[in-house]
């Protein structure tokens, strides 16, 4: 009996021990961004019948916008990982917030397989965003661009937000993949 304890003891601390010895914070999972690089085909295909369908079932003045959110004078290119990071982000969460509006019913079927994909990703880009460096300070073109985001996100209507975002899903795409890849991209 008084070895069952001793050994139950004895386990015990070392199971401290070696709990002190590796922080829990470095047992994390790693960034997965690198699953972006090629996006798969049927991820591909479920976002262009989305935006078909989205395109067929609008109406044009419902789409009317004032500022063009996506069209960019720059490219995802020039900024660094961390600023591209932090881009993805924001469209990601513009565009999931567009897609979870409600909606009729057969467009609502039509985006479940885009909206669980990108809410994955972002899932995924959060995780990656935990591990790396969370002081990092956006770059002046990226503030700007943030800052003309939340100015849109208060002027202008949800009809041009949410086509705005459906429309360009593809760049938001193109952008993930070129933040998976960690380098110079076209």
């Amino acid at each position: 009996m008084l070895c069952l304890s001793f050994t139950s003891l004895l386990v015990l601390v070392l199971g401290v021990s070696l709990g002190a010895a590796f922080p829990q914070g470095t047992l994390k999972k790693s960034c997965s961004l690198s699953k972006y690089k090629f996006i798969m085909r049927h991820e591909m295909k479920a976002a262009r019948k989305m935006t078909e369908h989205f395109e067929n079932i609008k109406l044009l003045s419902d789409r009317k916008c004032n500022t063009r959110l996506f069209h960019r004078k720059w490219k995802i290119a020039d900024l660094s990982v961390p600023d591209r990071v932090i881009l993805v982000e924001a469209e990601l969460n513009l565009t999931i917030a567009m897609l979870e509006l409600p909606t009729v019913p057969s467009f609502d079927e039509t985006r479940q397989r885009p909206l669980a994909f990108l809410i994955q990703v972002r899932e995924d880009l959060r995780g990656c965003m935990a591990m790396e460096a969370t002081s990092h300070q956006p770059s002046g073109r990226l503030r700007h661009w943030l800052q003309n985001l939340q100015t849109a996100k208060n002027t202008e209507t949800t009809g041009c937000l949410e086509a705005a975002a459906i429309l360009n899903i593809f760049q938001v795409l193109e952008d993930l993949r070129c933040t998976a890849r960690r380098e110079q991209c076209t």
